[in-house]
């Protein structure tokens, strides 16, 4: 009787593969219910297709403006071959943060840790796979960027709206886009951005497809110019730009933690990347050729173009996504802040939402003390998205699968077939206490052999295109060292330098960053017409 209660207690314990699968089938017609109602259709969303729209809608939101002020600096064949490069490096990075997430659930799983009202996020992961250490570097970085990259949408919003309305300053504008961005306290995870998440990318799409047809409406200025690149700071302020657009997957973890089922999303961030190549590339390589140089002075592609009601619809719908992009960047940031002070089971959503109240403050005054749209991309970029999404990530995944045996497993685990009459000798595999008879019975086996493989880690072998773990840690060590060198040395020296220029001109708490000076006006004009 003992062999067959222990085998009894190792199917509550342990889900055998059947189990899983059967598992995931009441998962799927449970799913297929929920699009009866109105409200999960809208409101709840945790599919593959949500996941895909999420990565999508938040890889690209005002950095798109941004771009064609990049090719400026690069020129134009390095603006497109570094958005090609940075863009597969980053989906190369969010697989392995996917990798690492599912790992680090299954280990706290098997402990019989439960997730039901806690959201897992990245510097978790860390802590659970590597230790302290790893957990105060991961949440240090990956806040400060989140931190920042709120800021920078705040900033856009500002940035945006003073093309459609100049009768208010950029300043001013802040204040009132961070009361209204503030909001955003009120949606409790990612899981609820599903229309928001749909409505984004349908509005990024339209933006950028208005910029390259705009463009070439417009037709070049005259005497266009395309010199760049001309200094090495421009150039390498303009990469990192680049390195920030494509290294917007410091919200991987949470999306992941939203989803039905994570396992599917490794290959989900490289699918987003390729659509938003298609928005992207065409819109600043046409803006580029149309403007040339101009674009070094306007950091913000909508400047250049003329006003009308296509343009004003661009710029509203940005606005909106921008909003979006604020609480995808900030919602971590919520989390966060909501387990500092133990608020982060709380139900209530009122609640919860006046608890994260004060993360939007320092938000909304670092975007009135660094205005500089553009600039601020690029210092960002070098210095908290170069590790926080590709030097942190590959490091880490070096170091948790250093160990043959680690590495080893998942090939056990999915390999291993056996036929129930196979089983005789399976006693050879398993670590049976002495009390266990030899004979016990077949199915009695395979509940043990379950039992022992399920608690070992869940090892993702490399991908088709990878052919072997030691191709998988040079490619990491590559990733480690270029965007240590490249992204945070250079990048970093470049950004910065530009950053300081931008203070020096228009000096912190800008009221109006990049405006158009006033018209001179009464005794001051009648002044300069004597003259």
């Amino acid at each position: 009787m003992l062999p067959q209660k222990q085998a009894e207690e190792a199917i509550v314990s342990n889900l055998t593969e059947m189990e899983l699968e059967t598992r995931e089938e009441e998962k799927d017609e449970e799913e297929q219910q929920s699009l009866f109602s109105v409200k999960n259709l809208l409101w709840h969303g945790g599919s593959a297709w949500d996941a895909w729209f999420s990565c999508a809608s938040n890889q690209v939101a005002q950095v798109l403006l941004t771009l064609p002020y990049s090719f400026s600096q690069l020129g134009m064949l390095s603006g497109i071959l570094l958005q090609v490069f940075y863009g597969l490096m980053g989906s190369w990075t969010a697989y392995i943060i996917s990798v690492l997430y599912i790992e680090y659930r299954s280990r706290k799983e098997k402990e019989n840790v439960s997730f039901k009202n806690h959201v897992i996020q990245w510097f978790e992961v860390l802590d659970g796979l590597l230790g302290p250490y790893w957990k105060a570097a991961g949440l240090a970085f990956n806040c400060t960027f989140l931190l920042f990259g709120s800021v920078i949408q705040l900033i856009a919003c500002a940035s945006n709206i003073y093309y459609i309305n100049d009768k208010l300053d950029k300043r001013t504008w802040t204040y009132i886009f961070g009361a209204c961005c503030a909001t955003t306290v009120f949606i409790p995870s990612f899981h609820n951005y599903r229309i928001w998440s749909f409505l984004g990318l349908g509005m990024t799409t339209y933006t950028a497809w208005y910029l390259a047809i705009a463009a070439f409406v417009h037709g070049q200025v005259d005497g266009v110019t395309h010199s760049g690149p001309k200094k090495l700071v421009l150039y390498f302020t303009g990469a990192t730009n680049i390195l920030y657009t494509f290294g917007g997957h410091a919200v991987t973890v949470e999306i992941m933690h939203a989803m039905w089922k994570p396992q599917k999303f490794k290959y989900i961030y490289l699918m987003a990347t390729l659509y938003v190549f298609t928005l992207t590339l065409p819109s600043a390589s046409a803006v580029y050729w149309a403007f040339g140089d101009e674009l070094l002075n306007h950091s913000n592609a909508f400047s250049l173009l003329p006003k009308n009601g296509f343009r004003d619809a661009a710029v509203i719908l940005m606005l909106i996504h921008q909003f979006i992009t604020f609480g995808f960047a900030c919602t971590p940031l919520y989390f966060v802040w909501e387990k500092v002070i133990g608020m982060h089971d709380t139900k209530s959503i009122c609640l919860r939402a006046l608890a994260r109240l004060p993360v939007v403050i320092p938000i909304w005054f670092l975007a009135i003390i660094f205005p500089f749209f553009g600039p601020i991309n690029s210092a960002v970029g070098a210095l908290l998205v170069s590790f926080t999404v590709y030097i942190i990530p590959a490091l880490a995944h070096m170091l948790t699968y250093r160990k043959a045996s680690a590495r080893q497993l998942q090939r056990c685990i999915h390999c291993v077939r056996l036929d129930v009459h196979e089983l005789a000798d399976l006693t050879l595999f398993l670590p049976l206490r002495s009390s266990t008879p030899t004979h016990a019975k077949p199915h009695s086996l395979i509940f043990k052999f379950s039992r022992f493989l399920h608690k070992q880690n869940a090892a993702e072998k490399p991908p088709f295109f990878m052919p072997s773990w030691t191709a998988m840690y040079a490619f990491n060590a590559f990733i480690v060292v270029w965007v240590l060198v490249v992204g945070f040395g250079f990048g970093g020296w470049a950004s910065m330098t530009n950053f300081i220029r931008q203070i020096d001109t228009f000096g912190l708490f800008a009221k109006c960053y990049q405006c158009k000076p006033p018209p001179p006006t009464g005794a001051a004009a009648a002044a300069a017409n004597h003259h």
